[in-house]
């Protein structure tokens, strides 16, 4: 499934939101980690037969400036457990798959939703992503939004998430909202208990869209998207699926 996805950066004063996903995206979490190791070439591979319109992972940089995929950025190599950011990628487990990798083995007909661990990786990921004609479909994550609103200038085509608590807005929702869109900042990721009807309400009056990740179970994704939520991240890829297609079925 092909998901047309722009973002409207129109300040809170310009009016109503018309440019948010058509539909949720489904993000495979490390891809079908349910049923493949995450975050290496076979779950992403899964995930996208499995019919994820999106996947997730983690990014980090290495030695020589590889962006590359793994959950906490601690590799075995040698003998001993040691940080990406120390290794070249020739010394990284074969099983640990680069950007460039998954965009040759996967293509780019999907979303991709990266947690940038590392974020000096972010510029060279936006080159990787735009030299495949992938930048409108890389959203970037980080939980500090103002480190997120600094990678704008990387590409206007890129979409960017402010991966947060709703308990972490100090300022409440409505104020974080005006300010992603003052910066561009395209969405918020929120933890699913943290979702309600009137906060996804909020962040769409000021054009942003609403992310909910840990959305295991298919009632909990028919609830999220019954919220109007514009994308929602599972390790059951199936089940995300299913209950996705039969939210739009009905």
């Amino acid at each position: 499934m092909s998901i047309v996805v722009t973002i409207s950066r129109q300040s809170p004063q310009n009016g109503a939101v018309d440019a948010l996903p058509r539909f949720p995206i489904g993000f495979a979490h490390r891809g079908a980690r349910a049923q493949a190791p995450e975050n290496t070439i076979e779950a992403f591979r899964l995930a996208l037969t499995l019919g994820a319109s999106g996947l997730e992972s983690d990014v980090w940089l290495t030695a020589d400036g590889v962006p590359v995929l793994d959950h906490d950025g601690i590799v075995r190599s040698g003998g001993r457990r040691r940080p990406v950011a120390d290794l070249r990628r020739a010394e990284l487990p074969a099983t640990v798959p680069s950007l460039a990798e998954l965009y040759r083995a996967c293509g780019t007909d999907y979303e991709l939703s990266l947690d940038v661990k590392d974020p000096g990786a972010a510029a060279q990921v936006v080159q990787e992503a735009i030299a495949v004609d992938a930048g409108n479909r890389l959203w970037l994550c980080h939980p500090d939004w103002r480190q997120v609103a600094r990678w704008r200038r990387l590409s206007p085509q890129v979409r960017l998430v402010d991966s947060t608590r709703l308990a972490r807005m100090s300022e409440g929702p409505a104020r974080r909202a005006a300010l992603l869109a003052d910066a561009g900042v395209d969405a918020v990721n929120l933890h699913r208990r943290d979702w309600s009807p009137s906060l996804v309400e909020t962040l769409h009056a000021h054009g942003r869209a609403a992310f909910a990740w840990d959305a295991q179970r298919g009632p909990v994704v028919a609830r999220l998207v019954a919220m109007g939520v514009d994308a929602v991240y599972s390790d059951h890829v199936e089940v995300m699926m299913a209950a996705l297609a039969a939210a739009r079925a009905g």
